[in-house]
């Protein structure tokens, strides 16, 4: 009987001819097995994308739409000495869970092991230089043999397991040298005590395995603590939601059978599993994810709501807009998840040094041996000093180096409002030194505000908010945001391009242009006093009152200017607006250099002409309509509202008023980039020690698994340096 699979299920579609899926795969722990996955799943035809994440052994695929069928990459991969499934978050931290229990199993055996035989070693050592007679030091290594070969064949399945796993399919990854160091060193130890030697290395064999597997535990631990520095988007997502079938009637539902359209009802304490508006309800609702507002927001009917919002005091009516993989959540975290599987140029240059582990390291261990029986050393002294050898040059260190470094920086600019779009935007950004600013939309908060509502009459505001909620025009919406108006004015007629009218108590009411309004000279004199703002019209009878509208500067935009100049970053306006608007945004910035009424062509030619000067330019602008000033850039940033989100172009995006995660994004990224230099130094610099240390037989195979171990620990204790940054923005530099 044949069966057959299917994986359409996990198989997503990314337009334009693409499709993508997520695969775990078992038994990735270094470079060099990236490297492997990465090239054997490449060759396959069509294939555009296929990228290792090591920190949560997942692969990503991307291929061309057609006859290619998904279950060809489980196959390649059994090909390749690695079993792998689709991906699924629960399954995945499932199968993560076990590995780190076996571990845990494994390494207490091989302790267990290890104080028992040193306890069985310590007489051994006193006797060789004492009276012990050759019989009895046999029976204390007899007695070593039968507890350490048991315990070395159990503890030591991890790395044997995986070393057989890659010699099947005619590979080498680095687990077959620590491999062949530990049995080595055990059949070493079997030759000498059938020889009645003084010597044998029971109690470093296993000693070694206790080591190894002290180091495996405490890698998969720290990868665990990565993922979680990085932002554990999975927690913040409902599987259920509470759907109106009928009038009255409820059903708690999964998420996938929501649709657009629906109404569901949200209790207090829940988290949101849609993206939606409220059509009924009052409460509080934290949505800092993603907003960036720390502070709670009141919430009521016309309130948008996301994925991911907790609610905090009454119940709300939600009417669906997007639900599971279509909400705002969802899309932040494929920005996140794309953060942490990109390559960055360091990742790439780690990857290409560990690639060329396996051939160095084997010939260096075999030179080694020959080496030393050239000079005049036993057979037993050279095969030692190989396994040392063998054993010191893993480079888990390397492999470690900039991943970790990567995926804990993405995490904590994540948390500081700060989303990836590209994977090697990190080291770019860290070299930046100018910075240029759009000033509509990204100075100044996107939407428009009424800065002199509290000089019109009450009872005018509101009778002008509700006309304006008859409009769709946005300088209507700002009145009726100022106004707090809920309910439209009925029988209000838009004339377009000119305004709104209706009609209240018998007179005609107008709202929009001052021509349409008849206050002409209202609006001439008003903008003789005031020329950097527009101006919106209101005519009640004879009465005539004029609303002044304007985009406000972000509240912290001063302050993170200021910071940037601290960090010797030369900043400069460019903006299609009028000259008075900019030159008055400048002035309460404090930046001296500005330009106004540039074109987009113009913004390309500027930056141009300053990267032509050496400099490193960030571009800060609005990501929908800044598109080729951006892609101009050295690097570039967008605040961007979260019903764009998916549409961005910048390097970097962020969402929220604040302007902070400018400065933080920069500071983050020089941290980054110096812990990257900082471990790819680490790592290097301990091969380059040790690997003479070992050759040079002073290293031990036992003090080899410590120093391995050690520094791949190393490196990735001084990666979680990464989640902070100095407070006043150390440059890093």
């Amino acid at each position: 009987m044949h069966a057959t699979r299917d994986f359409s299920h996990y198989v997503k579609d990314l337009g334009s001819g693409l499709q993508h899926i997520d695969l775990a795969v078992e038994g990735v722990n270094c470079a060099g097995c990236m490297s492997k996955i990465e090239r054997g799943l490449s060759a396959i035809p069509d294939v555009t994308l296929a990228r290792v994440n090591l920190t949560d052994r997942r692969v990503a695929l991307e291929w061309k739409e057609g006859e290619l069928d998904p279950a060809n990459f489980i196959d390649r991969l059994a090909e390749l000495g690695y079993k792998a499934y689709p991906f699924e978050t629960a399954d995945a931290e499932a199968a993560e869970t076990e590995q780190s229990r076996f571990l845990l199993r494994c390494l207490g055996v091989a302790a267990f092991a290890t104080m028992n035989v040193m306890m069985l070693s310590v007489p051994v050592w006193s006797g060789n230089v004492s009276d012990m007679i050759p019989e009895q030091r046999d029976f204390f290594h007899w007695l070593s043999a039968l507890i350490a070969l048991p315990a070395a064949a159990y503890a030591g399945q991890p790395f044997f397991r995986s070393a057989y796993r890659a010699l099947r399919t005619r590979n080498v990854n680095m687990d077959v040298p620590i491999s062949i160091g530990v049995l080595l060193a055990l059949a070493l130890s079997v030759v000498e005590t059938l020889h009645h030697a003084e010597h044998t290395y029971f109690d470093a064999a296993i000693m070694l395995l206790t080591f190894l597997l002290v180091g495996r535990y405490l890698d998969q631990s720290m990868r665990r603590r990565t993922r979680a520095v990085a932002g554990n988007l999975a927690a913040l997502k409902a599987e259920t939601a509470t759907k109106f079938i009928g009038t009255d009637e409820i059903s708690e539902v999964p998420v996938a059978a929501i649709d657009p359209g629906d109404i569901v009802l949200l209790r207090p304490g829940e988290r949101c599993a849609v993206d939606g508006t409220v059509i009924e309800g009052r409460s509080e609702i934290d949505q800092s994810l993603i907003t960036g507002e720390t502070s709670y927001v009141t919430a009521n009917a016309g309130t948008a709501v996301y994925a991911g919002s907790l609610n905090i005091s009454g119940t709300l009516r939600v009417r669906v807009s997007a639900a599971s993989e279509g909400t705002l959540l969802a899309e932040i975290a494929r920005l996140l998840d794309n953060a942490l599987q990109a390559r960055s140029r360091y990742v790439r240059l780690a990857d290409r040094a560990s690639r060329l582990y396996a051939p160095v390291v084997h010939v260096t261990a075999l030179l080694t041996v020959f080496g030393w029986l050239l000079l005049g050393a036993s057979w037993h002294d050279a095969i030692v000093t190989g396994v040392a050898v063998l054993i010191i040059t893993c480079p888990c260190a390397l492999g470690l180096a900039i991943p970790t470094v990567q995926t804990v920086a993405s995490g904590a600019m994540f948390r500081a409002g700060v989303l990836l779009n590209s994977g090697d935007s990190i080291e770019r950004l860290a070299d930046v030194d100018h910075v240029i600013f759009d000033k509509t939309g990204t100075l100044t908060l996107p939407d428009l505000e009424v800065v002199n509502g509290a000089d019109i009459p009450e009872y005018v505001l509101g009778i002008a908010g509700q006309l304006a909620l008859a409009s769709h025009h946005p300088v209507a919406a700002a009145v009726a945001r100022a106004a707090n108006a809920r309910s439209p004015l009925m029988g209000a007629i838009e004339e377009p391009g000119q305004g709104v009218r209706g009609q209240v108590g018998g007179i005609e009411v107008r709202l929009g242009r001052p021509s349409f309004c008849e206050a002409e000279q209202l609006a001439a004199d008003r903008a003789n006093l005031d020329p950097e703002a527009s101006f919106v019209a209101f005519s009640f009878g004879e009465g005539k009152h004029l609303f002044s509208v304007r985009q406000a500067l972000r509240p912290d935009a001063r302050a993170m200017i200021s910071e940037l100049k601290k960090r010797k970053i030369a900043v400069e306006i460019l903006s299609g607006d009028r000259e008075p608007a900019v030159r008055a945004a400048a002035r309460a910035l404090g930046v001296e250099e500005w330009r106004a009424g540039v074109t987009p062509a113009d913004k390309i030619a500027r930056i141009e002409d300053i990267k032509r000067s050496g400099f490193k330019v960030m571009m800060v602008g609005d990501g929908l309509n800044d598109a080729p000033a951006l892609a101009a850039a050295h690097v570039s940033m967008s605040p961007i509202s979260s019903a764009h989100l998916s549409q961005a172009t910048a390097d970097l995006v962020f969402l929220g008023k604040p302007l902070a995660p400018v400065v933080a994004a920069i500071d983050f990224a020089r941290k980054a980039l110096h812990l990257m230099r900082q471990n790819l130094w680490l790592a290097v610099g301990y091969n380059v020690l040790a690997v003479p240390i070992a050759i040079s037989g002073v290293v031990t195979p036992l003090i080899a698994a410590a120093a391995m171990s050690g520094s791949s620990l190393l490196v990735m204790l001084n990666a979680l340096r990464a989640r902070r940054v100095a407070h006043g923005g150390a440059s890093w530099k």
